[in-house]
């Protein structure tokens, strides 16, 4: 029954988020603490030395794909 679909190897659709934090040079444990409390983006941005248009992209790409985004199936 399996035998007529070929195994598929998942893949990301979208970075996850912790390879964009590297990229930023940015902690990724303490964005997601962060978000978990509710912080605003300038908050987050003094926290992690960042700007606050860069936390405003990590926060969207989170509440859109979440920390990762793999399709596919095996």
């Amino acid at each position: 029954m399996y035998d007529d679909f070929p195994a598929r190897v998942p893949w990301n659709w979208q970075p996850h988020l912790n390879e964009l934090c590297a990229e930023e040079n940015i902690d990724f444990n303490q964005l997601i603490e962060a978000f978990a409390g509710n912080k605003s983006d300038q908050e987050i941005a003094v926290d992690l030395n960042t700007s606050e248009k860069t936390v405003q992209h990590l926060r969207n790409h989170f509440e859109q794909y979440g920390i990762g985004s793999v399709i596919g199936q095996d």
